[in-house]
């Protein structure tokens, strides 16, 4: 059972080192400037195994993170975790929507992407 106090949300803080386009699954290829980005996703149950995935080198692709990550270029700066939801979190963070849709497909609260481009390199 979670404790209300267990974090629900997380965020990976992320370097592109280059500019790039990458397909990101059936949400279509994108122009992703280099740059700082954060991707905000949820995991009420497990958060380490979700987090552990995300920073693993190989991986099926499953999320569309996982098509980022993947990226030569794409590194992992930090992760930070939360007892907000994803669309709570997300919303505090201020940045440019480079991939509409990104990460919250299933999103019912109107964020536009749950990733971010928050600075040029």
């Amino acid at each position: 059972m979670r404790s209300k106090n267990s974090p629900i949300s997380y965020q990976l803080h992320l370097v592109l080192e280059k500019s790039t386009v990458i397909t990101v699954g059936k949400l279509g290829r994108f122009a992703f400037p280099a740059g700082k980005y954060v991707y905000t996703g949820s995991a009420r149950r497990n958060m380490a195994a979700r987090v552990a995935r995300h920073l693993a080198i190989s991986k099926p692709m499953r999320w569309h993170i996982d098509y980022l990550l993947s990226h030569p270029h794409c590194r992992v700066l930090a992760v930070s975790t939360f007892t907000e939801t994803e669309c709570e979190v997300n919303r505090l963070v201020e940045g440019a929507i480079i991939a509409p849709g990104f990460g919250s497909t299933d999103c019912r609260n109107g964020c536009g992407s749950h990733l971010k481009h928050t600075a040029r390199l």
